[in-house]
């Protein structure tokens, strides 16, 4: 199967718009890392939930004003994921969403 899976930088952030049309076109089921691309018409996106990174680095940074040192703060990694879909777009790529990846959507677009 002919698929896409489009990773996250600067670059494709700036150029979501361009990429999501650009994969409608040419009929290319792609893989996004942000549910921004999804809401630009993009397929479906799988990563990390930015509004819960925002809320954790808030509580950081309230540490340090509290008097933490930053070196002494423990490195952490997302842990909250959501998975966005586009039942539009997967029709118009003639696919069938599996009912299963349907019902763990925290995020399905009609």
């Amino acid at each position: 199967m002919n698929a896409l899976s489009v990773g996250i930088d600067a670059v494709t952030q700036a150029n979501a718009a361009t990429i999501a049309k650009l994969a409608a076109e040419q009929k290319l089921p792609t893989a996004y890392p942000a549910r921004e691309f999804v809401e630009l018409g993009g397929l479906l996106s799988y990563g990390v939930d930015y509004p819960d990174l925002y809320y954790r680095a808030a509580g950081l940074i309230d540490k340090i004003f509290k008097g933490a040192r930053p070196a002494n703060l423990p490195v952490e990694q997302p842990t909250k994921l959501e998975l966005v879909i586009n039942l539009k777009m997967a029709k118009s790529l003639g696919l069938e969403v599996p009912p299963m990846l349907l019902a763990r959507a925290d995020e399905v677009i009609e």
